[in-house]
Parts: C-alpha cells; structure tokens; sequence
C-alpha cells in the first residue's frame, strides 16, 4: 500500500475522498436567550496573479476523521494512498482511490460508524472540537461545557474540486457526518460573541499575514457567531440551487457546508443518508 504520497502513486489513484464531521455548534445568547449558530472563521493567504491575498470565509465547526487502521481499509478497497504527509502523519482520512472504490469506501464508513469506540474510524468530533476551540478560543474545551450528539449524514457522489492547502484543486467526493453540539456553559458562550466581535474581518487578515511573515503557512482562525433563526430564514429565502455555492451573510462569506448542518435545509449536491 503507497501511504507516501506522490511516489510510487499509480494514475489509477486519482480520486480524492475525504471524510469528515461538519459540527452545529449552537448556544444560547446570554442576554437575550436567542440561539446562536456558532462558526469557524478561516483566513488562509493565497498567491494571485497579483500578488498575495488573504480568503476569509465561515464554515462549520468540524475536520478530517482520523483513519485508525489502513490495513481495514487496504482490505476493502486494495491500493491506496494519503493526499499528503500532513494527511498521512495525522491519520486524517483523506485518501486517493481507484474511482471504481468509492462506493465501497461508502459502505466500509457507515459500517464502523454504527460502531462506538470503533478501533477502525474514529467515531465522532471530540478531538477536533477541542484543537479548534484551542486554536480560535485559547481555551481548553472540558466534557461538561456542551453535548454532543450525531444528527445525520450527507455525501457528496459527484467530485467537485478541493481548495484544501495540500492538494488544491483534486476531484474530491466526500461523506460528512453531522453533529449537534450544545453549549452549556454561560461562560463559554459569553466567549465566543466576544471573540466574534472583536475579531473583525480586517483583524483576521493582518493576524494571517503576520503568520506568514513569522514563518508559518499564512493561517489565523477566528469565531463567527449569527442567529440561528437569521441565518435559516437567509437560506430558506435562496433557491436550493444556490445553496450549492458559498454566500455572502453580513459581510460574510459563508461556505456551502453551513447551509448543510442547519435543520431543514437542503442542499441539492449533497445526498443525504
């Protein structure tokens, strides 16, 4: 099996596949008692023909599940390989196939997803809440400051282009399972609408440029909070078609997965399961 990726890889491995949670993060405003949607706001510097840039856009809580045993899947589906070092180091179930093993990729995930503590697939978004909320928040996620449980899951079977840093631009389908995530703690809450605030768009995009400039790859995550009931009736106000693509909410641009973890939203080019 060539975990390496790029060497040895055959052109047979040409799919990507990344499968993944999408996490609504929802809490209750402090104040006022409204449900609040809260958001992973991402800026990411990019080199244009221009020059360099930096691309802010909100999208669920969420990331990666963690492929825990290569040898189960090598069994299922033969030859395979990680989209990258990062990918394969961190066990980050990102994976090319032969595009003939997708639907076979399908049934070995929602085999080990009925299957809690499985030693195959990690099973839910414990591990990426807690390093995302340490990265937005600077603060260590506890068990009692939310519950968590699974509310679903969505595929995407026809492959649409990545803009992961790694492996920008490869044909990518993905299976996402979804997740509700309430937060209990007052203080938490109180947390993320201050950093929402006071972490404007024009602050995200110095602090990614002065990653850059300090060595690292050019990142800054921050928190968006919105009214749930707002951000619903925007997307119930669209067609379903245009739910396919990102939007722009407040002066935010707002990745297509959103629409995908609100109840009662339905966006065409992901197939629920």
């Amino acid at each position: 099996m060539k975990h390496n990726p790029g060497i040895g890889a055959t052109q047979e491995l040409s799919l990507r596949v990344s499968v993944a949670t999408l996490v609504r993060v929802i809490f209750k405003h402090p104040v006022n008692d409204e449900w609040m949607l809260a958001l992973e706001r991402r800026a990411t510097l990019l080199q244009g023909e221009n020059g360099y840039f930096v691309a802010i856009k909100a999208q669920p809580f969420g990331g990666a599940l963690r492929l825990l045993n290569t040898n189960a899947l090598e069994e299922r589906i033969g030859d395979f390989h990680f989209d990258s070092e990062q990918s394969r180091s961190e066990q980050d179930f990102r994976v090319f196939i032969r595009p003939s093993a997708w639907e076979t990729i399908l049934q070995f995930c929602l085999q080990h997803f009925r299957q809690i503590d499985d030693p195959v697939l990690e099973y839910e978004p414990t591990r990426e809440l807690s390093e995302e909320f340490a990265d937005t928040l600077q603060i260590d996620l506890r068990p009692d400051q939310y519950s968590c449980k699974p509310v679903g899951m969505i595929v995407e079977n026809t492959p649409s282009p990545t803009e992961n840093v790694y492996t920008r631009g490869s044909l990518t389908a993905r299976l996402y399972r979804i997740f509700e995530a309430r937060i209990l703690d007052p203080s938490l809450a109180l947390a993320m609408l201050t950093n929402s605030a006071s972490e404007t768009n024009q602050h995200v995009e110095r602090r990614a440029f002065a990653d850059f400039r300090n060595g690292g790859p050019g990142w800054y995550n921050a928190v968006l909070t919105l009214p749930l009931k707002l951000i619903s009736a925007r997307y119930s106000a669209i067609s379903p078609r245009a739910r396919n693509q990102p939007i722009s909410f407040q002066n935010h641009q707002l990745d297509e997965t959103v629409a995908a973890v609100l109840e009662n939203i339905t966006v065409p080019k992901y197939q629920k399961l």
